[in-house]
């Protein structure tokens, strides 16, 4: 079920009052109802695969029991490592089993010895990086003893399928979301007006700008070959705000509807394009993926408490697992790749850290060393994300190729004056909000009548640029 869709718009309010008419004091009901409204929920994609996330729900849950009964070393890393295999055992197999084969086939073929191996027609599901990602945290949090195993059955199962998040995240760490699950949630008229206006901006930004932006830059990834350089960084421009637009938009749609139902959920965007280098870019992209990896994998490795040789080796880890987990392609595997090369000066001279603070806090304009800084920044992060758009490596390169020609400095075949003009509206108001949670989190400063006014525009400029609807990208990893 898409958040942009009819079946959602009718599944949202019905939920809503079934579970605020059962009262906050019953909070088993109201568990049961998240759980099966979440299992309606992904269900409507393909019931079949409601068995995968029900079995690695009843599993983390056993396993994290067990965990709890003995102090036994071997037995908690036997414990913690079936829990670990059985579920990325999942998730290789439906996400990346064809792609080990079609690697293999192509290394035997390239030394003389063509495989006759086939590939299975494999359908991914949904989200299973995402909630494959979540129940580890729980199983590895409790190994850990940073976590107390729950014995609420249908808690958990709500913890691990829960609707707004499930699909796409953000990806909730146990510490956070499933205590929530355990207390009472009182509803919140000035929380759920806060929710509602999140929901607003992200259905803006996925609907006026992601889906606008994925015309353009479709038609002209599609069909490299036949424009200039210039048009060519104009369509690498598009995707840029395209996978922004449809990502962060996403995530602020999932937390504003988890403030309806009285859940905080982590921030998972902080306005990155605003970035003054590649570390600070990666500290507000995609957070709760990023420290994730940190806390999981990254720390466990040892970091940057090494020497040089094991922060490279831990940085290229990192970078190029977290490419790998988007999907089964090179592409992203460069991509990956290429963000680690861009961070590694900045570790290696010990200013990955430089930048932690608001770009041009307290001033309404950012001074001409920032302005270099944030352009170069966007600038590297264009050239990475040809990797990311891209079917294939070949055509990445071929579209670099082309792109660094003496024609990138002509005017561009294609410029949508109306739609440049909505992303630079977009701009203003994300620069404006840059402080905040979300863009227009604090608009309760502007008067009623006006704030009112901001409101209706933005559903109608959703009403008016409401293009061809496009799945939202991350629905494939």
């Amino acid at each position: 079920m898409l958040f942009n869709s009819l079946e959602f718009f009718i599944f949202l309010p019905i939920v809503f009052i079934l579970y605020w008419s059962i009262g906050s004091k019953n909070i088993k009901s109201q568990n049961l109802l998240i759980a099966v409204s979440s299992y309606v929920f992904y269900g409507w994609w393909d019931w079949r695969f409601l068995s995968l996330i029900a079995f690695s729900s009843i599993l983390d849950y056993s396993i994290g029991l067990k965990l709890d009964k003995t102090e036994n070393k071997y037995n908690r890393k036997l414990l913690l490592w079936i829990s670990i295999c059985v579920n990325l055992g999942f998730l290789a197999f439906f996400k990346y089993f064809n792609f080990f084969i079609d690697s293999l086939v192509t290394s035997f073929t390239f030394f003389g010895y063509p495989l006759k191996i086939r590939t299975l027609n494999i359908l991914l599901p949904v989200g299973i990086s995402f909630y494959t990602f979540q129940t580890l945290s729980y199983t590895i949090d409790v190994y850990n003893k940073k976590l107390k195993p729950t014995k609420d059955f249908i808690g958990f199962l709500a913890f691990v399928s829960f609707f707004p998040q499930l699909v796409a995240g953000p990806i909730e760490r146990a510490t956070n979301l499933l205590p929530q699950f355990k207390t009472q949630r009182q509803f919140n008229y000035q929380t759920a007006v806060f929710g509602l206006r999140q929901v607003i901006w992200g259905f803006f930004k996925k609907i006026v700008i992601a889906d606008n932006c994925a015309q353009y830059a479709n038609i002209i990834f599609n069909n490299y070959e036949d424009y200039s350089g210039s048009t060519l960084l104009l369509g690498a421009f598009f995707f840029a705000l395209q996978i922004y637009g449809d990502f962060s938009g996403y995530s602020d749609i999932a937390i504003g509807i988890s403030r309806l139902f009285g859940f905080d959920l982590m921030k998972n965007f902080a306005f990155p394009y605003f970035s003054r280098d590649i570390a600070e870019f990666w500290r507000r992209w995609h957070i709760s993926l990023s420290t994730w990896f940190r806390d999981y994998l990254y720390i466990p490795l040892g970091g940057s408490r090494g020497g040089t040789l094991m922060k490279v080796r831990n940085t290229f880890i990192i970078f190029i697992v977290s490419g790998f987990w988007h999907g089964a392609n090179w592409t992203f595997i460069i991509w990956g790749a290429l963000n680690a090369i861009y961070f590694l000066p900045l570790l290696l001279l010990k200013q990955n850290r430089l930048n932690t603070d608001i770009v041009a806090e307290g001033k309404i304009l950012p001074n001409l060393k920032e302005i270099s800084q944030m352009s170069f920044t966007f600038f590297i992060t264009l050239i990475a994300w040809v990797f990311f758009r891209s079917d294939n490596v070949s055509n990445a390169f071929s579209y670099l190729n082309k792109m660094f020609t003496s024609s990138l400095f002509s005017i561009p075949s294609i410029l949508p004056t109306t739609i440049l003009g909505l992303i630079l509206f977009f701009i203003i108001i994300e620069w404006l909000g840059r402080n905040n949670e979300f863009a227009i989190s604090k608009i309760d400063f502007i008067k009623k009548p006006i704030r009112w006014a901001f409101y209706f525009l933005l559903i109608i400029l959703m009403f008016c640029f409401t293009g061809e609807e496009q799945q939202f990208i991350y629905f494939q990893f």
